[in-house]
């Protein structure tokens, strides 16, 4: 019946984790692996930096290597999809058009973006990528010498700029239950755990 909510019904789905690097896209898909493990659904942690030197280490950064490198990723994740496996992916995935192209593979597709000022990231700098790309010793790097195309219309927003690890989790939870594709306690059970 047209406009009637979709209910739970335990199918897995692939959630995209975009953003620049050193955003927490890697620390939320960790965060939400954790629970999922807690509450025992199937799932599989991508993350972009390890698919980089496995399923595509054979790719350079190109725009047409960084498609390829989604492509891949999101075929991956719709294989697991198919096998009732929740894919959990963190990876800038800096274009659009890519994106898109993820979201109409996998089907039952969330994107997360994982939004945090440049000038933060550049002081944050855990990895020391920006200092180098600045300097000009990283060519091709996102978001100094390559453009992130932000999502127009994210399924959820985090700004990890302005949000606790916890709280960010706490809303990716939240978020997920309303939008049907985890049970409703999944925000409640993380609350309980918060405060015990």
């Amino acid at each position: 019946m047209a406009g009637t909510p979709r209910r739970y019904d335990g199918s897995a789905f692939t959630i995209w984790f975009t953003g620049l690097s050193g955003a927490g896209k890697s620390t939320l898909a960790k965060a939400l692996a954790a629970h999922l493990e807690d509450v025992s659904l199937p799932h599989k942690l991508l993350d972009g930096d390890e698919i980089r030197h496995g399923l595509c280490g054979d790719l350079g950064f190109s725009k047409r290597d960084r498609d390829e490198n989604v492509r891949r990723i999101a075929s991956a994740s719709k294989l697991l999809n198919d096998r009732g496996v929740i894919a959990i992916v963190a990876a800038i995935a800096p274009y659009r058009a890519a994106r898109l192209a993820a979201r109409e593979m996998c089907g039952r597709f969330v994107e997360v973006f994982v939004d945090c000022p440049l000038q933060t990231l550049i002081q944050r700098d855990t990895k020391g990528l920006y200092q180098r790309a600045l300097a000009g010793e990283l060519e091709q790097f996102t978001g100094v010498s390559d453009p992130y195309e932000r999502p127009d219309a994210p399924d959820i927003y985090i700004n990890s700029d302005s949000e606790t690890e916890e709280e960010s989790v706490g809303m990716l939870l939240t978020r997920l239950s309303d939008l049907r594709y985890l049970p409703a306690a999944s925000a409640e059970w993380f609350r309980k755990k918060l405060s015990a």
